[in-house]
Formats: structure tokens, sequence, C-alpha cells
């Protein structure tokens, strides 16, 4: 028996409340949907439905078999679509994670842009900075800032290397002066992005290797946009990714301290789980981002 005929009648019938309805929206009859289900429940073993007189609905078990059954479904119906045509319009949600908008490090643009070239593309998109597992916690993509020689399971593109730098703004400067090696920093007010509730302290790389130094925060946040409204504010020395402040450098509202210590570069990534591969919203949204940061 097709085991993807059995999916679909049973998840027909979960969403339709009844063998009945599933059978009128299939246009099948009541017996043989009953019999795919009734297939299926013997060859897994398990009790998937609850049955009454009235009503129909779903086990534990079943609740839980379902959403991988309609996740797998759906996958097959994306890959069905892309494989018939290359030139297939992306359809469908795509739900997406990425780094919180900083600077000019902000998908938002990217995300509106995209709809517009691709209308028939619905987008969740949720903006967090810890560390998103796609495949457990069910994006079909993850933009996200990793060590540029990290290693993992998932479909890795390596978008954009991302270099940081020491910076402050002009009204910092001339109020405090710039702090001229890293033991300056000690005694320099700092802006700190907060992510646990350690004692802050700053790493970075020079010619002589790697220097930690405890520094004095006057602003913490878990917000980047904070620490950059406080940066350009004169407030104290932030480090940031070049990427993000282009356009406060550019215009001179940030300027860089101790240039020759950085700390390591990290790189900007799309991943998403292998089994998206071949999914034409996923595929377009990845080149998408690779040619809107190539431009930027």
């Amino acid at each position: 028996m097709d085991k993807f005929s059995e999916l679909r009648a049973f998840t027909a019938v979960v969403e339709a409340g009844g063998f009945a309805a599933a059978a009128r929206q299939a246009g099948q009859s009541r017996s043989s949907v009953n019999r795919l289900v009734i297939g299926l429940e013997e060859r897994l073993g398990v009790q998937l439905l609850n049955r009454t007189t009235r009503s129909v609905s779903a086990t534990s078990s079943g609740m839980a078999f379902y959403e991988r059954a309609r996740q797998v479904l759906d996958d097959l119906d994306e890959m069905e679509r892309t494989i018939r045509s290359v030139r297939t319009e992306p359809v469908g949600t795509l739900r997406i994670n990425a780094p919180p908008p900083f600077g000019d490090l902000d998908f938002s643009a990217l995300v509106t842009s995209f709809m517009t070239t691709h209308p028939k593309v619905e987008i969740e998109i949720t903006y967090e900075t810890r560390i998103v597992d796609p495949v457990s916690e069910g994006y079909d993509l993850v933009i996200r800032i990793a060590e540029p020689d990290e290693t993992t399971t998932l479909v890795d593109h390596r978008i954009l290397r991302l270099d940081y730098l020491l910076c402050a703004g002009p009204a910092y400067v001339s109020r405090h002066g710039a702090p001229r090696t890293v033991e300056d920093l000690r005694t320099h007010a700092v802006l700190h992005q907060r992510q646990d509730a350690a004692t802050p302290s700053w790493t970075l790389q020079g010619p002589e290797g790697s220097v930690t130094v405890r520094v004095r925060p006057v602003l913490m946040a878990n917000n980047l946009e904070t620490i950059l409204a406080g940066a350009c504010a004169g407030l104290g020395n932030a480090i940031k990714t070049e990427y993000a402040v282009r356009s406060e450098l550019a215009a001179g509202r940030l300027v860089p301290v101790i240039e020759q210590k950085s700390l390591p570069p990290r790189m900007l990534q799309v991943v998403y789980p292998p089994a998206r591969h071949l999914s034409a919203k996923v595929r377009l949204f990845t080149d998408f981002v690779q040619t809107w940061c190539g431009a930027a």
C-alpha cells in the first residue's frame, strides 16, 4: 500500500475532523479513506485516532505523528513543484530566524524587497541573538553570525565576512581622547552588549596575540541598536562589525579607535536543513541575501 496515500488520508481526517468530511474534500469514498487510516495504524502498531459515534480526534501519539506527516507532505509537494520546472514561482510560507536589525545590518528591507519580487511568498521572521536549531524549532532557514571555521550538518551558505572594529563617537573622543592601547580601555567608558551576568571583559587580537581586559560599561543592553545609538551620542567605546556601522563611519558619526586591534572575524551565514535544499523559496531567498549583501 502507498505510504503517502496513507499519510494524506490520515492528515485529511485530522484536519477535516472526520472521515466523511475528509472523503468529500479528497473526492474519495468514506470507506477507502477509512481503510487507508486503518492500514496505517496497523502498520505502525499505534492507535492514531480516537473514534466515537459523534466525533474523530487524534490521540497524543496521533497528533505528534500528524505534525511530522504534515511537514513530510508539504516537503513532498514543494519538491514536486520545484522539479517540474526550474522556473516555478515560489509560493507558500517561509519561516526565517535572523539577527536583530543593527545599523546597516538590517534584514527588514531585504525581506520586504524579496516579498515585492515574489508576491506569492508569505514570510514569518523572528529576530533573535541566540543560536537557533532550524530543525527542532521549525524554521525553513536561519541567518546567523558564526565562527569562520564552524562545521555543521546543515546546508551552509557563507554570505559575508564580518570584520570587527573598536569605535566611538567624535564627541566622546573630543572630551576624553581615544584609547591608545587595549589596557587604556580599563579607564574608558564602554558600551557593552549584555549576554550574561558575568563581569564584562573584551578580548581583542593584535600582532602580538590576543589581549583580554575587563571593561567598565556605562551602558549595557541586549539590543544592538541601543549600543549603536549610545556610541553615536558620544557615551563611550563600542565593538561593532564594520559592515553594520559603515553608514555611521562614512557620515562621521563614529570614528575607529585602536585600529591595530580587532576581534577575530566572523561569517554571516544562511543555514537550513538538508530537506529544504530543493525548496524554490529557500533557494531563491538565499540567493537574494547573497546579492543584497554584495550590493550593499
